[in-house]
């Protein structure tokens, strides 16, 4: 039985014989406040192209009342089954469904999301439908490249306000009736429903009015800075209009900031939702401003490549998604009013990083993944579809030259404007802007799996003049059980040479020291670096423009260790922070020399992204990579650096918000546990620290953690904080409990009930996982795979893939998490989402363990 599963052969049979023109859906929310079910009408006009054909409609729904097929009623007991609404005896031409069926609210975040929140008691909708989920709200064709126009009609409580696609109308009493949309594909329409805050302004240039919404819940109407948002959003149209040559496909632009949301942001057209952790409720450092901005123009980006230009069917989501991603960062970069210009230094650090660690999993995969069917898709909005396919584009661009790049992007949307595209449409047009063939680019970019590594081979004379310089490529084998053979891949990248300046004491790039060059093959000869004198430092991949590994040859990586702080630009400390963080990942630099290393140069390192990366990976690195005997050392040695970093940060600043995040993290002897508790009550305090709403739950948590508060101290500070997030903390901090009472009663309410929210859940799991709790939490593995496979059959997606990652015994670093996994995998026949899931958290046992071994060499 299909379940809620589709195929991609299934979705090309019911292409070919369908063509959808139109939807009218009609929703009665006006029991929104108290839950339960709701009406859903559906007419579905629809061309067929075979007379007496036989095809379905998908629908996840507790009851069906009629299905009306050309005026015919079909019985709803015969052919509802399975998430699927049977069709039979379809006409050659137009054809007419009717549905109509009581579909339900969720708390998952999937389909038609219903959250109350505890300020005013109020309830507030969203819609949710990427990958599959607009089913559950109206009766669809759920396929992406079966487009077709969208009219809602809404009933709603009187008061609130409703948001669609299409530009909000008037209401009449307390029905919504939107115009129609442009052809969409389903997955990307959108109702949001509610008495939410709005703000509302326009975008205007050369004749052209754009409407501009901002919305959030009203007890976080306070905090929204809708200015910072509103001119984020006006540089994010003037620079996509420019490069893109089209103007904005949809009648106006909202910009929803809406509760318990799964992901960051969704590109409904018109109707952008984006979760409401975005709403800053307490100070947060710029890097934050700067994720919100890319999350921000992300989306916008999507209006045309996503919602305007659609992928014919899932493997080319990375098209979506990495696109968006590139034009993002772009725009941050080279906008000459963002504030922003260093974004691909932080592309570099974190979104790159993501890359690097997905495809080094046994579950890599070509960025042209292989999408059987929504299972697969499911599970594959990953690193390799985000961050690899960012950087391999930011590759492409380098390779056919920006302005070939966008002109070739300009000629794919005027020619597919509101359709449907594969890989080979945008290949295309490139192909006819820049003149280079990308077939081979393509195969062994986008139809690969697998990383290199780039290594500088140099040669000196006595007098330390270059007498010869390659460039050698590798390819590692891929991990056990990936698909696939190691590549090697064309790569355009520069070489940056570096110097100390004795007059600044700063690392600068030479004069000319910087050859932009072509490397295929295994060795790539650069004959224009003989004759140079050697500098202190050789960057292979200077600026960041290719996706591969990076070693330093062995006198750069000596001079960076001592220098890498000294570096005056921010890209290439970042490029050289990276590539030791990979080092450390695979066990070629023990974890007590990456926390040396991170220690000489963090103080000097200016980017707050960068700094914040450094402290959650030396984090990582010393519970999970450090060898169990030096752990707790190397935790005092660290901790007690944050809390100097702590006093020394310039009061106020972004860098003391952030050390503060980092002392509360790892603090554990009485002393330091006693300063967290003075700072929280004010008997303590540190010049321009603010201990506010956000900051006193980072302090909260830690001490219940350690056992120095417990319910008591949790409730009094739910109590001033009772709102959404302050529910959120709370559950944190009760899971965090260092009690075996408090861990099975964390436990029973994710396993053994289906009532939390999926931001409850994701919150309690949070709390549960505490790595200085591992005795107490050893029981708990058998216990998670006597019933994660049960989890994942009877829970949505959502709900069920927090578990299965948050869930995993992550922390108990040993050969029996290895043999009691491999055992599960073998015996418990798993579907392939999950084990794919199950895998990749092995594969951290797996790296955590050699990368202890070479800790402990290292002794």
């Amino acid at each position: 039985m299909p379940g809620t599963n589709l195929t991609r052969d299934e979705a090309q049979q019911r292409a070919k014989l369908l063509t959808v023109d139109s939807y009218e859906i009609d929703l009665d929310l006006s029991g929104a406040q108290e839950g339960g079910t709701y009406r859903s009408v559906t007419t579905v006009r629809f061309d067929v192209t075979e007379n007496s054909a036989a095809s379905f409609i998908d629908l996840v729904a507790p009851a069906v009342h009629e299905v009306t097929l050309n005026g015919d009623p079909l019985d709803p007991d015969e052919v509802f089954k399975d998430s699927r609404i049977a069709l039979p005896g379809l006409l050659e031409g137009r054809n007419v469904l009717r549905v109509v069926a009581d579909c339900a609210y969720t708390n998952t975040g999937e389909g038609l999301h219903r959250f109350v929140d505890p300020v005013d008691e109020q309830a507030y909708l969203y819609t949710q439908f990427e990958v599959p989920d607009a089913r559950r709200v109206f009766a669809s064709f759920e396929q992406p490249d079966l487009k077709a126009t969208f009219q809602f009609t809404v009933k709603a409580p009187t008061g609130w306000t409703v948001i669609s696609n299409s530009p909000t109308p008037e209401p009449k009493g307390d029905i919504w009736v939107f115009e129609p949309t442009p052809r969409i594909s389903t997955y990307v329409t959108a109702l949001i429903v509610g008495p939410y805050h709005s703000v509302h302004s326009v975008y205007e240039k050369d004749g052209q009015s754009v409407p501009l919404g901002i919305y959030c819940r009203p007890s976080l109407a306070e905090f929204l800075d809708s200015d910072a948002i509103f001119e984020v959003t006006r540089q994010g149209f003037d620079w996509f209009q420019e490069k893109f040559d089209y103007a904005y496909p949809f009648k106006k632009y909202d910009q929803l900031f809406v509760p318990e949301f799964n992901a960051g942001a969704m590109e409904n057209a018109g109707a952008v939702t984006i979760r409401d952790q975005y709403v800053f409720r307490s100070k947060v450092t710029d890097a934050a401003y700067e994720v919100r901005a890319e999350t921000i123009l992300h989306e916008l980006a999507h209006m045309w490549f996503g919602d305007l230009v659609t992928m014919e069917w899932w493997n080319d989501l990375w098209l979506n998604e990495s696109f968006a991603t590139y034009t993002s960062i772009a725009c941050q970069a080279y906008h000459p009013e963002s504030r922003w210009p260093h974004s691909w230094t932080t592309f570099a650090n974190s979104m790159k990083t993501w890359a690097y660690r997905q495809d080094q999993l046994p579950s890599t995969h070509p960025i042209m993944a292989e999408i059987r069917d929504l299972d697969d898709v499911l599970v594959n909005f990953d690193g390799i579809t985000y961050a690899k396919g960012a950087s391999v584009l930011k590759q492409l661009v380098a390779y056919v030259g920006m302005d070939e790049f966008f002109a070739g992007v300009q000629a794919y949307f005027k020619r597919h404007a509101f359709g449907n595209t594969r890989l080979s449409d945008l290949l295309g047009a490139l192909e006819e802007t820049s003149g280079r063939d990308l077939k081979t680019w393509s195969k062994k970019w986008l139809e690969t799996a697998g990383i290199n590594i780039l290594r500088p081979e140099i040669e000196t004379d006595a007098d330390g003049v270059i007498t010869s310089f390659a460039v050698r490529q590798e390819a590692p084998a891929l991990p056990a059980g990936a698909k696939g053979e190691p590549t090697l891949r064309p790569h355009r990248i520069a070489v940056g040479l570096y110097s100390l300046d004795a007059e600044s004491g700063k690392l600068l790039r030479d004069e000319d020291g910087r050859i932009e060059l072509d490397v295929d093959g295994e060795l790539t000869e650069v004959p224009q670096l003989v004759g140079r004198h050697r500098p202190d430092v050789v960057l292979l991949n200077d600026d960041d423009l290719s996706y591969s590994k990076v070693r330093l040859d062995e006198k750069s990586l000596a001079f960076v260790t001592e220098h890498l702080g000294d570096f005056e630009s921010s890209l290439p400390r970042a490029l050289c922070w990276a590539s030791a963080w990979d080092m450390t990942r695979d066990a070629e630099l023990a974890t007590r020399d990456y926390l040396s290393l991170v220690l000489s140069g963090i103080g000097k390192e200016s980017d707050i992204g960068v700094v914040q990366s450094l402290q959650r990976q030396v984090k990582l690195a010393i519970e999970l990579y450090a060898a169990p005997a030096a752990r707790e050392a190397l935790l005092t040695r660290w901790t007690d650096a944050t809390l100097a970093h702590l006093r020394a940060a310039a009061p106020g600043s972004d860098h003391q918000l952030a050390w503060a995040r980092a002392f509360a993290a790892t603090a554990r002897t009485p002393e330091q546990v006693d300063l967290l508790d003075a700072l929280l009550d004010g008997a303590t305090t540190i010049e321009g620290l603010v201990v506010d709403t956000e900051l006193r739950w980072a302090f909260v948590e830690r001490l219940v953690a350690v056992g120095h508060f417990d319910e008591e101290d949790i409730a009094a500070e739910y109590e001033r904080d009772k709102t959404a997030a302050g529910e959120r903390h709370a559950a944190t901090a009760r899971a965090a409990r260092p009690t075996p009472e408090a861990k099975a009663e964390a436990w029973a309410s994710v396993i053994e009930s289906d009532k939390l929210p999926n931001a409850v859940q994701e919150a309690v799991i949070s709390g549960f996982v505490q790595t200085d709790q591992r005795e107490l939490l050893a029981p708990y593995t058998d216990k998670y795979f006597e019933v994660v496979k049960d989890i994942w059959d009877s829970r949505s997606h959502e709900i069920a893939q927090q578990i299965a990652i948050g869930l995993y015994p992550s922390i108990q670093v040993s050969e029996e998490t290895l043999a009691r996994t491999d055992t599960w995998l073998a015996s418990a026949e798993p579907n392939a989402a999950l084990r794919r899931l199950v895998s990749e958290s092995r594969a951290g046992i797996e790296r955590a363990l050699k990368a202890q071994a070479a800790d402990a060499a290292a002794a």
